[in-house]
């Protein structure tokens, strides 16, 4: 691991600790040449899945599409980084837990938006504004209408 203060390859584990259920481990970490301390986040990596999309075209899949998405919605939000990386965890956790070769945009969309929102209200929405490409102003209010019933 490469400290990213100074760029020395050696450094050592301070502390680990399993978060979000197990699914992350955080390692705390002390450069060796700098003594500065940093953290990194260990988490397991969906391979071999396939993402189909709405013409029906098919890709790889790849987190940072998602976490891109994720981040714009939460933009000026209060939402700490351990949040999103908890967040990040939990989605692709649901995503896994499917056991599939291969999953729908819209599936994952769907899977966002639960995670969305139980974290923030207001990022929920500026997501599904762009996930559920609402055609009007009133598609739009029914939708706040509805997660104002909740």
């Amino acid at each position: 691991m490469n400290c990213p203060f100074c760029k020395n390859t050696e450094t050592k584990v301070v502390d680990s600790r399993e978060t979000n259920e197990g699914k992350i481990t955080r390692r705390r970490r002390e450069c060796l040449k700098c003594e500065a301390r940093f953290s990194t986040y260990e988490e397991v990596e969906i391979l071999h899945l396939m993402v189909v999309k709405k013409n029906g075209s098919k890709t790889e899949y790849d987190k940072n599409k998602i976490e891109t998405g994720i981040r714009k919605a939460l933009e000026k939000r209060p939402i700490s980084e351990e949040k999103v990386a908890k967040l990040m965890g939990d989605i692709e956790y649901e995503i896994s837990a499917l056991e599939k070769l291969e999953i729908t945009t819209r599936e994952i969309g769907k899977i966002v938006l639960k995670k969305l929102k139980e974290l923030d209200e207001v990022a929920y929405v500026r997501f599904a504004s762009v996930y559920k490409y609402f055609g009007s102003i009133e598609s739009f209010k029914k939708e706040l209408d509805l997660l104002d019933k909740e």
